[in-house]
């Protein structure tokens, strides 16, 4: 197979996993890397001797990068992606693919013109545990799925972030920043929804930051950090949903699915591995399922490696842009919810994304 080069613009906390699993993935080779921080950069390539450090301006001028995996703080991804279309390249990003889900829809519709796929994380959803769950499903172990759970509940980042200003800025928020593990991971079990209900507070106006090196300092918070809310899925599933920054503890599962004839424990959709559960109508009690699929340690950059297979194959890659505008949209919709006291009937949908095959990549 041949190797589809892979240019990394920002190489901030996320990009040490990714470059660490990227240089692992025979479907790929990293050549490059970009950031603002120059020393950031400097960094990466005395860990990997074989990747450069170039401009950003270079690095999207290179005719022989056909991948940009965009790893900068949320408020530039619509930027820096665009830019990368423009010089007629694939992108991949973290998520969320952007901070406004009317900026996804056009960087959308300037992809298609362009030839080039958008890609964005998570691709958690694509490992060990969430894709075992995957099978399940689709094997019918819990019958027809009719609801879900999820819940994703803390007090915020300022104690251990270096730097978490970025998190109560617009864009930022448990629901744009752990959302999309969530949500993408609900959309790959049941499909697309068409509609959302929601509520949300911003509880606290100020954060003191804990961590170093910035211990003491103030931030204001300009987003809601802590919303709720349901989403109805076109399959008929309806699920409810709870992101926070603002509570101390709770016992809650991360994600449950709930079927006509069981249910399903599924993992922490941030990790890729972790225990998964089944509890069957005949059994009533819950039992350990091993996994049935690769990638139960970090395997960040999966999605990456997806895509580029599936650009070689010609086959439609998993961790899509399309998923990933869907989820978007279904994010702002809690909040547009909360605004307007009123339902949001989505105007995005997408393909539930095929399952990862169990050879499909190599690793190691």
């Amino acid at each position: 197979m041949k190797r589809v080069r892979i240019g990394v613009i920002g190489c901030g906390v996320i990009s040490g996993i990714y470059f660490q699993n990227l240089t692992n993935f025979e479907a790929v080779e990293v050549v490059a890397c970009a950031d603002l921080n120059a020393a950031a950069a400097q960094a990466v390539v005395d860990k990997y001797p074989s990747i450069k450090a170039v401009s950003t301006e270079a690095l999207l001028a290179d005719p022989t990068i056909e991948i940009v995996l965009n790893l900068t703080q949320p408020k530039f991804h619509n930027e820096v992606m665009r830019a990368g279309i423009a010089a007629g390249k694939h992108v991949y990003g973290e998520k969320p693919l952007a901070v406004e889900f009317e900026e996804s829809a056009e960087m959308m519709v300037l992809a298609e013109k362009a030839g080039v796929r958008v890609g964005c994380a998570p691709d958690t959803f694509l490992g060990a545990g969430i894709q075992t769950c995957r099978t399940l499903i689709d094997e019918g172990a819990i019958g027809e799925p009719i609801a879900a759970t999820a819940f994703f509940t803390s007090h915020g980042v300022e104690s251990w972030h270096p730097a978490p200003g970025f998190y109560y800025e617009r864009g930022g928020g448990p629901m744009l920043d752990m959302g999309p593990y969530y949500l993408t991971a609900l959309v790959n079990f049941l499909g697309p929804a068409r509609s959302v209900s929601g509520s949300s507070r911003a509880t606290f106006a100020e954060r003191t930051i804990t961590s170093e090196p910035l211990n003491g300092t103030k931030i204001e918070v300009e987003t809601p950090t802590h919303i709720s809310g349901t989403v109805d899925f076109a399959s008929g599933a309806i699920g409810t949903v709870l992101t926070t920054f603002d509570i101390w503890g709770a016992k809650l599962p991360f994600i449950e699915i709930y079927g006509s004839e069981g249910s399903l424990s599924v993992p922490n959709p941030n990790n890729f591995g972790d225990p998964v559960q089944i509890l069957s109508r005949e059994k009533g009690e819950w039992e350990d399922v091993p996994y049935s699929r690769p990638f139960s340690e970090n395997s960040r950059g999966l999605g990456v490696a997806d895509m580029a297979a599936s650009i070689a194959s010609g086959e439609p890659h998993r961790a899509s842009g399309a998923l990933a505008s869907h989820v978007l949209e279904i994010l702002h919709a809690f909040n547009l919810s909360s605004e307007s006291g009123k339902r949001i009937d989505l105007t995005t949908t997408c393909d539930r994304p095929a399952p990862l095959p169990v050879d499909l990549l190599n690793f190691g």
